[in-house]
């Protein structure tokens, strides 16, 4: 699979943000109508949201996860994650509201992190009105999503609400200051190359100085206690794997209960590939699993 993934090198130098977006769309996967989830777009205050609903689900109130998408703050969208977000739903049994934040170069810092707190509490707001039950809200997303995801459960924590009942964080980026061992080991080769990050950061960040920020750096986060607890999910060939390892350690020492999992041989980017790779599945599993039983702990 990383054979295929990296047959082709990239200059990076000479493709721009906007360019990948073009680029990566193309590659969008619709639902798996077998998952038997529908879908409403609507408004969060001015935020484009995509809900997702299982058919089955009746008229009952339903836990709903707040969802936020990866693609380095530059690419990707509700529709490129539209099969994850469905395939969540069915198996976590619960309704999806994911958010179509602002991208970057356009919409730099902190763009993308209001528009997670503003989707968030509209959520909270018209949960009712949604059919979703306001006692059962988490947050989550991948990559870049679930730093967003992470940082709107510090926003929520600090603003006294709304309250959360989980935050499911799959490969975030925690730490974009720390040189980590894992990041030095999989700089090159590993879907998510060295080069490829920092077209995404000096796009979403033109201030080197706002990498620190602990709503881009949460491990930078002065005090991490009151946090709903947390499923981070990291892959064993992952730059990114030891900040979100070390992320949950700091939660854990802020008395937060945290699920961390790393998963064997797998790459930057590898849930999204359920279906193919046999560890994705498990992946999507353990992420379903850990949200319904969150959200059956509140029920």
């Amino acid at each position: 699979m990383l054979d295929q993934l990296t047959a082709q090198k990239i200059d990076w130098s000479r493709i721009g943000a906007v360019e990948f977006r073009q680029m990566s769309a193309a590659m969008a996967q619709p639902a798996d109508p077998a998952d038997g989830v529908e879908t409403r777009d609507l408004e969060a205050d001015g935020v484009p949201v995509r809900l997702y609903r299982r058919t089955e689900a009746g008229d009952a109130p339903e836990p709903v996860l707040l969802f936020l998408h990866g693609g380095g703050y530059i690419a990707c969208s509700i529709d490129s994650h539209e099969r994850l977000c469905s395939r969540l739903a069915r198996l976590a049994g619960c309704t999806i509201v994911s958010v179509e934040y602002r991208l970057a170069p356009e919409h730099v810092f902190p763009a993308a992190v209001d528009d997670a707190w503003t989707a968030l509490n509209w959520l909270a707001r018209e949960a009712v009105a949604l059919g979703v039950d306001p006692a059962r809200i988490a947050v989550g997303g991948d990559s870049a999503g679930g730093t967003l995801a992470t940082v709107a459960a510090i926003r929520a924590r600090d603003a006294g609400g709304p309250g959360l009942v989980h935050q499911l964080l799959i490969y975030p980026g925690a730490d974009l200051v720390e040189q980590t061992e894992s990041r030095r080991a999989f700089a090159e080769g590993y879907f998510l190359d060295a080069d490829f990050s920092e077209l995404c950061l000096n796009a979403y960040l033109p201030r080197r100085e706002d990498r620190a920020h602990p709503w881009v750096s949460p491990s930078r986060t002065a005090s991490l206690a009151g946090l709903p607890p947390a499923t981070i999910l990291t892959a064993e060939c992952d730059p990114l794997r030891d900040e979100g390892r070390d992320y949950g350690l700091r939660l854990r020492a802020a008395g937060v209960a945290v699920d961390g999992r790393t998963y064997p041989g797998m790459f930057h980017g590898f849930v999204s590939m359920f279906g193919v790779l046999p560890e994705a599945d498990a992946a999507v599993a353990d992420a379903a699993a850990a949200l319904a039983q969150a959200f059956g702990d509140r029920a």
